[in-house]
């Protein structure tokens, strides 16, 4: 069996999997839903905590204005229905890392319904449906250790503003739930509501799978599985927990209705334990808040506040910079990559060799300094106005583009402006012909029994010449004229 199945989608034979997935977004807040602890991620167990998110007695939760608002936004960019009247309810069990013995969430009445998200799937576009979409605390953290006897809980993501988004069970296979995922990352990332980073916790998902035979209607048994926290363990988890259920079925067994933990070391799922019903939580609603009633002229205004998401920005990359799909794609895929080629564009308008740089050397650094969730470019390694410095360079003929990826480094070192590096290092491009024409003469003259065959026909000889010619000039002449005298020489 493939260990990754992120590509392609699945084949079950007779058997279509049912996939609905619901997605726990961290609203980018700087204080929690109901009190003014700090939301800032890493600091020392216990100390992003107060009375209210550690559930002590006599305490009332406020809730947090700028999270309501966050909510609204993704609830219509996702073209949801926004509710008259949310209710907040509170979600009973009891666990260490719930103080309160109960969490507060939305059940009947939830903040908004039946939007929808796109996607692209390897049949084309396709509409995923979403639920809902509600506000709710977050719960703590409980730390076991495995050497000893007990575990340790830590408060400080007690209260952290979540939004859960569910979709219906619209998806059908690994790699729709991942196409999925990555959209609704990207809008979220659009938006500024969340970061998107699934290794902290921000960003999480739980997938409800079933299966059915190929032409039924009726939906099967569900399993949840829990502990994703990456693109690639989503996708394999799902794709294992189908197998799995495929092959209870065809034993002649009954799927269980059950909660399930990816174990991706082992690549497999666990059973964790039954799955409860809405009813075993006993809700009711939260009498410590109102419910939200969102002002209509507010919710005209946020309308107005959302931004040009991903898919409307990739149709204008393509027709204003003349981009191929591929290219749009991969510069709108996240709203920091798009933002950075655009101030880079106007600073040089040369589109296509921008993006071409974007694309290799500024995502390369990136990604190799595990910066892809910064959602300012100001946390990039080289500004904007500093890489269209690099490629004018480059375009008006002072540097060649190979030399241009040794000033790169040396500018990611430094931090001096790519001129800078040139005028340092003395890489200026030799463009002058009879320089040029000189290094040729010598590289032909130490080499007479190759210049014999390439004038016999062997012309695959050329590209040796211009490496030897590009050796002799230390790199820095202009390959063009070098390729072009170099053909008039050897025509002799």
């Amino acid at each position: 069996m493939k260990d990754d199945v992120s590509s392609v989608d699945a084949d079950y034979g007779d058997f279509e999997p049912v996939i609905g997935l619901e997605v726990h977004a961290q609203m980018l807040t700087e204080s929690k839903l109901f009190c003014g602890c700090s939301t800032r991620f890493g600091g020392e167990p216990n100390t992003h905590t107060c009375p209210v998110c550690m559930g002590m007695p006599g305490v009332l939760p406020v809730v947090n204005r700028r999270a309501v608002e966050l909510a609204l936004k993704t609830s219509l960019a996702t073209g949801c229905r926004i509710a008259r009247r949310a209710r907040w309810a509170r979600k009973n069990y009891f666990y260490p890392d719930i103080p309160k013995g109960y969490q507060i969430s939305m059940y009947d009445e939830p903040l908004a319904l039946d939007g929808a998200l796109e996607i692209e799937t390897s049949a084309g576009r396709k509409r995923i449906r979403l639920q809902r979409i509600h506000m709710e605390e977050d719960a703590g953290k409980n730390i076991h250790d495995t050497q000893g006897e007990h575990s340790l809980v830590d408060l400080n993501r007690a209260g952290m503003p979540l939004m859960e988004i569910v979709s219906h069970p619209d998806l059908r296979s690994p790699a729709e739930a991942g196409a999925y995922l990555r959209s609704l990352r990207s809008v979220l990332q659009y938006l500024a509501v969340c970061d998107g980073n699934m290794e902290e916790g921000s960003f999480r998902c739980d997938a409800n799978v079933s299966v059915r035979r190929r032409g039924e209607s009726a939906l099967g048994t569900r399993t949840e599985i829990k502990n994703l926290n990456s693109f690639k363990a989503v996708e394999r988890a799902i794709d294992i927990e189908i197998r799995r259920q495929i092959g209870v079925v065809q034993e002649g067994g009954s799927v269980r209705q059950e909660t399930r933990h990816w174990d991706a070391e082992r690549s497999r799922t666990l059973s964790m334990r039954s799955k409860e019903d809405a009813h075993d939580y006993r809700y009711f609603p939260e009498p410590d808040l109102l419910p939200l009633e969102p002002d209509p002229s507010w919710i005209v205004e946020l309308q107005a506040s959302i931004p040009e998401l991903a898919a409307e920005r990739r149709a204008r990359f393509e027709r204003s910079y003349g981009l191929t799909s591929y290219d749009a794609d991969v510069l709108t895929a996240r709203r920091d990559i798009a933002d950075y080629y655009e101030a880079a564009v106007a600073a040089h308008p040369n589109p296509k060799a921008v993006a071409n740089w974007v694309m290799g050397e500024v995502l390369r650094v990136v990604h190799e300094r595990r910066l892809d969730d910064a959602l300012v470019i100001e946390r990039w390694p080289l500004a904007p106005e500093r890489l269209a410095e690099l490629v004018a360079l480059i375009d008006d003929g002072t540097i060649s583009g190979k030399i241009a990826k040794t000033v790169f480094e040396d500018m990611l070192a430094t931090g001096d402006p790519a001129r800078a590096v040139v005028e340092r290092r003395g890489l200026v491009q030799v463009t002058d012909q009879d320089a040029i024409a000189a290094a040729i003469r010598e590289v032909l003259a130490a080499s007479p029994d190759r210049v014999a065959e390439y004038r016999a026909g062997k012309e695959k000889l050329l590209g040796f010449f211009v490496g030897q010619v590009m050796k002799a000039t230390a790199g820095k002449a202009n390959p063009g004229l070098v390729n072009e005298i170099l053909k008039r020489e050897l025509a002799g």
